[in-house]
């Protein structure tokens, strides 16, 4: 007949061969003798890291009193780890013949064998020391002596294949088995299935399964958690999911009353294995997935439908796992989930949430997550506020950015709200956003609200509040600003000088103009081409064309090279003051030097000429650009 389970492992491939030769015991056949029968005492546990029990060698019929490492009546007692020690470098059936004899030499044992129960401790072992040809060479030698073999001395040798990892063997075991006319029980499956799991065979664990329902053999405990190690191994999740609801149905109708001793228990692990499973599933999801918010709510919306309720610590460890910018709304779904189970949950998690929401730009969501700490708990640390500050910066500089002046202000007032305490960074960006949308009023009541929460104004602050009161042409304002700067002891910058020669000019005072200028030198800041562009600025916000036009040569003569936004100002200037040739003819020298002027410079240049009546080649302009965006000023 041939064997059934050398064929079922054969399907399922093989790793190569180890490099040491194998024993004779795949290849020879002898008679069978009678089985030696041995009390059914436990086995001696290990008290170390040897084997240091103790086994009775009297012969059939005798016991060993205890168990456990006592002497019987009249025989001798024998050291399984010295035993083991010896037979460590066996190779054949021979060798272990004679080490054997060796230790028999005083007369123990009968017919010169020691009793089954001490090889197959031996057997393992040897497998836990690697010594798997000396395994092998102990089954060889009870094979020559006519020993009947048992199940548990194969279940053992199947063990040390596993432990050494030469699965090569595996079909050689089974084969003797078959030849040996032992039929595999439950223990026998469970580890080839925990070999088949070790070796990512997963297909094959589920064959394996198959052949012990086919068999009608009765799973046990053990079973079922290779299964789910099965799963685990390869990611399925809802198999895994699908597997604890059968397995729990069956417990249910009482299909399991008998198989273990304490079922409930083992659920309780059973249910453990398979959150691990679920959270293996979806943190691979996490990683690599290509939709991973997809697939991980799914596994959590079949978890919720079994029933199957993770801990807390395994959803703070899931939310670890989510680390990009498209991860938001997972780690969102688990924060609610964990606050909703009891509450509790760990700081650290709760500053990856907000660092996560912040990546993500969910803003709102990082300062929900903010408020809770401050509500609920736990106690926010120093890195909690740092990070909601800086989302806070993030928002306030897009916000200065942008001139959105009024979300500027209900930023720096949701800060106060929630206990934050804006510095002075903070405040210069509200101030900077209210500048750059022209609001002078709200410059001053912001400047004014900075003095009074008690910080100091830096050169930041009073040039956004002398750029707001330039734009709202308060000049004679403006300069008290600059008269109290001078006073407390701030030192204008670039910046600074800029908005005063856009004050004087819009004052229309051009002598102070020079003298601004050379007081910039006197303090070695060297005017730019972004101080000359202000001075232009403002002298087509004051319909000053002609001057415009002055100031632009007085910049050639300095060397200053002008920029795009230098020639849109100079180009509107010119256009005011009746000037359309000389318009075209700034567009051209601008073109010429590679500029790319906005479309409202072209759309400029084409309707001043032509309301103008012009006798200009408009079509050497070349096409309309397709630029949209123009510099900022």
């Amino acid at each position: 007949m041939a064997s059934s389970l050398a064929a079922f492992h054969s399907a399922a491939g093989h790793v190569p061969r180890p490099r040491r030769p194998q024993g004779a015991a795949h290849g020879r056949a002898f008679s069978i003798l009678q089985l030696l029968h041995l009390p059914p005492e436990p086995l001696p546990r290990r008290r170390s890291r040897r084997v240091a029990a103790e086994f009775a060698t009297g012969g059939a019929g005798t016991t060993t009193g205890d168990g456990g490492g006592g002497r019987t009546r009249g025989g001798v007692g024998v050291d399984v780890a010295a035993v083991a020690a010896v037979l460590r470098e066996a190779r054949t059936a021979d060798d272990v013949e004679l080490l054997v004899n060796g230790i028999l030499e005083g007369g123990a044992g009968e017919g010169g064998l020691l009793p089954l129960q001490v090889y197959t401790t031996v057997i393992r072992g040897l497998g836990k020391e690697n010594c798997l040809d000396a395994a092998f060479a102990v089954v060889e030698h009870l094979k020559r002596r006519g020993v009947r073999l048992n199940q548990f001395l194969y279940n053992c040798l199947l063990g040390a294949v596993k432990n050494c990892g030469e699965f090569g063997r595996i079909e050689g075991v089974l084969a003797d088995m078959e030849a040996q006319g032992i039929s595999p029980n439950i223990v026998t499956f469970n580890t080839l299935m925990s070999i088949y799991v070790q070796q990512g065979k997963t297909d094959d664990v589920f064959r394996v399964y198959a052949e012990i329902e086919g068999r009608g053999l009765v799973p046990t405990a053990a079973t079922y958690s290779t299964l789910m190690s099965a799963y685990k191994k390869a990611g399925d999740a809802f198999a895994a999911i699908k597997f604890f609801v059968m397995l729990r149905e069956r417990y249910k109708k009482g299909e399991l009353v008998g198989n273990h001793g304490n079922w409930e228990q083992e659920f309780v692990k059973f249910e453990k294995l398979t959150v691990r499973v679920c959270y293996m599933s979806m943190r691979r999801s996490l990683v690599s997935g290509q939709n991973p918010v997809g697939e991980v709510l799914k596994v959590l919306l079949a978890m919720d439908e079994a029933g199957v309720r993770p801990e807390r610590s395994d959803y703070e460890r899931l939310v670890w796992a989510c680390t990009g910018e498209e991860h938001y709304a997972i780690g969102k779904e688990l924060y609610q989930r964990i606050r909703e189970r009891d509450g509790e949950i760990s700081l650290s998690v709760c500053n990856h949430l907000i660092w996560l929401m912040g990546k993500s730009k969910k803003w709102w969501a990082a300062l929900e997550i903010y408020e809770n700490l401050l509500e609920k708990g736990p106690k926010q640390n120093n890195l909690s506020y740092e990070l909601i500050m800086s989302h806070f910066n993030i928002l306030l500089n897009a916000a200065k950015r942008r001139g959105t002046w009024r979300w500027a202000v209900r930023l720096l007032n949701k800060m106060q709200e929630k206990g934050l305490k804006p510095g002075s960074k903070e405040w210069n960006a509200v101030l900077l956003a209210c500048s750059r949308a022209s609001e002078t009023s709200a410059a001053v009541d912001i400047f004014k609200k900075m003095v009074e929460e008690g910080l100091k104004p830096d050169i930041v602050s009073y040039g956004a509040l002398l750029s707001a009161l330039e734009k709202g042409k308060l000049y004679d304002e403006a300069l008290r600003v600059w008269e109290h700067m001078c006073k407390v002891g701030v030192k204008p910058n670039l910046y600074a000088y800029t908005i005063l020669v856009s004050i004087y000019i819009g004052k229309g005072n051009h002598a102070m103009v020079d003298t601004v200028l050379h007081d910039m030198v006197s303090t070695q800041i060297e005017p730019t081409v972004v101080t000359f562009n202000a001075i232009i600025s403002a002298c087509v916000r004051n319909n000053m064309g002609g001057t415009a036009f002055e100031w632009f040569h007085r910049m050639k003569m300095r060397s200053i090279e002008p920029n795009e936004i230098t020639y849109q100002m100079l180009i509107e200037a010119l256009v005011q003051d009746g000037k359309p040739r000389l318009a075209y003819e700034m567009y051209k020298r601008a073109c010429s030097q590679g500029l790319e002027l906005p479309v409202k410079s072209y759309d400029t240049v084409m309707e001043a000429c032509k309301a103008y009546g012009s006798l200009i080649d408009l079509t050497t302009l070349g096409p309309r650009p397709t630029k949209r965006e123009e510099p900022i000023r």
